[in-house]
């Protein structure tokens, strides 16, 4: 048997009332008054107690009281020492009581030390503590000898069957509060992981969209801040209008899709890459036979099409590019290559333009794919991600 189990504190759940019934805690404290009210009573109309012994008698019933409590408090805090010294105080107060001649106080105090001893202290210093106590009991309870041995032995076991009970209830208390603080640490995470999905949908279609705007609006207010003839730069001021017309439409989409990917829709990838290819006249290459895509896999192919022709623009303006959308058995890929080479080997990535491909590498880890991009007879960017 370790040596804990001789020396451990019970667990401070089965020395608290948590987790005990309204009902129980309502009963106990009822049984604690009517015992009380009893030693009470039995002092007042003792004969041996008159006048001011009476008076004596009643203070050292209250001095009682208190130092039980306190014997709860010190028990509660773990504090050894104090606790055995309240409880000596307590045995002590007992054989007060039969020396004076009020032997039904000093029986239930000697036999509610036993009862709480073995409850409250560890067990190496519970069992001496309740067999002093009993044992006052038995040699001064001035009781036939069969009752008065079925009454120790039975009340050592209801002591340690009281523990037990104690012990189970401060265990259950204990699980209950783990499962408690892991749901709440479960509930943050998953907080945490929706909010930083949420993020990266706004910052992929806000920042993509209004930036562009932004470019194309400067370009806009510096032509008319220089232009000596409006009328003749009409043209161009008129492009740019609609260049950012276009880009608040495909922003306005955009948020659309991210809306319906963090409802969990199905979101039509091949449509979605149709319109965005014919957009800049490029040519979409399917293999496999089309279905739909869970949201996230689908907003991360149209985000990685997205970024990667955002950079062919930016970088290699008028290169022929090439769209490929592949339906596999167990995922999807999607293949945007470039044939202009004149971008350097890695500068897209690090570019910072629109969503970025390392935002759009750390969407693909999260759903369990992969995202490549370097230079291959121009340049080329590869997802995969598995529905």
């Amino acid at each position: 048997m370790p040596l804990n189990y001789w020396t451990g504190w019970p667990l401070r759940e089965s020395l608290s009332r948590e987790g005990v019934s309204g009902a129980r805690v309502r009963i106990g404290r009822a049984v604690r008054v009517v015992v009380l009210a009893g030693l009470v009573r039995t002092t007042l109309t003792g004969p041996g107690f008159t006048g001011w012994c009476r008076v004596a008698a009643c203070a050292g019933v209250a001095v009682t009281v208190l130092v039980f409590r306190g014997f709860f408090r010190m028990t509660l805090a773990r504090r050894l020492g104090p606790s055995i010294g309240l409880f000596a105080l307590l045995v002590v107060a007992a054989f007060g009581f039969a020396s004076a001649g009020a032997a039904a106080p000093a029986i239930v105090l000697w036999c509610a030390c036993a009862v709480i001893a073995l409850e409250r202290l560890p067990l190496g210093f519970a069992v001496p503590c309740a067999a002093a106590a009993l044992g006052a009991y038995a040699v001064l309870g001035h009781g036939n000898w069969i009752a008065t041995t079925a009454t120790t032995v039975g009340l050592a076991l209801a002591g340690y069957v009281i523990r037990q009970d104690a012990e189970a209830r401060g265990n259950a208390q204990r699980l209950l509060a783990q499962e408690r603080a892991a749901r709440k640490a479960e509930a943050e995470s998953a907080a945490l992981t929706e909010r930083g999905r949420i993020a990266r949908e706004i910052h992929d279609v806000l920042v993509h969209s209004l930036s562009a705007q932004l470019l194309h609006l400067e370009a806009a207010r510096q032509l008319i801040q220089r232009s000596i003839d409006l009328e003749a730069d009409r043209d161009q001021l008129l492009d740019r209008v609609v260049a950012s017309r276009g880009m608040a439409r495909e922003g306005l989409d955009g948020t659309r899709e991210a809306l319906s990917a963090l409802r969990g829709e199905v979101i039509p990838v091949e449509g979605l890459l149709r319109r965005l290819t014919a957009a800049e006249g490029i040519r979409l290459e399917v293999e496999g036979e089309g279905r739909a895509l869970p949201a996230e896999a689908g907003l991360a192919v149209r985000r990685v099409a997205q970024e990667a022709l955002t950079n062919v623009r930016k970088h290699t303006p008028g290169a022929r590019v090439n769209v490929r959308l592949e339906y596999g058995r167990d995922g999807v890929g999607l293949e945007v290559r470039d044939f202009g080479g004149r971008g350097k080997p890695g500068e897209l990535g690090d570019s910072g333009s629109g969503y970025g491909l390392l935002g759009m590498r750390e969407r693909a880890e999260l759903l369990g794919g992969t995202l490549d991009s370097g230079p291959d007879e121009g340049f080329v960017v590869r997802l995969r991600v598995p529905v």
